[in-house]
């Protein structure tokens, strides 16, 4: 019986059947929405613009004004240590994503308390 369900049920919904009002209440409640998240992706995208401003203005002010020729510029640039035999750090954490390879340990026992 179920076999049949899903063998011929579609996947999507069947499409919304709303009178006219509802369906403009339906459409102004969406559209508010819509233009609350649009709001809200923006404001998030302004703040990341001006992070990224105040970012570039501090290098800057380091690599020019600092006073030492931009040293501490270069020194803060160096990316000694952050790339091992030219891989990325984040490649060297365990991928835990996939199945193990061994599957399920039977022999695994509690260790008992003394």
């Amino acid at each position: 019986m179920l076999i049949r369900y899903f063998l011929w049920h579609p996947l999507t919904p069947r499409p919304l059947r709303f009178s006219r009002t509802r369906y403009l209440r339906h459409w102004t409640i969406h559209r508010a929405w819509q233009l609350h998240q649009a709001q809200q992706r923006r404001a998030h995208q302004l703040e990341l613009q001006r992070q990224y401003q105040a970012m570039s203005a501090a290098c800057e002010e380091l690599r020019t004004a600092a006073g030492d020729g931009g040293r501490l510029f270069r020194k803060s640039m160096n990316k000694k240590g952050v790339y091992t035999d030219l891989v990325p750090i984040e490649y060297g954490r365990l991928q835990t994503e996939g199945p193990s390879k061994e599957g399920w340990n039977h022999e695994w026992k509690r260790m008992e308390k003394k």
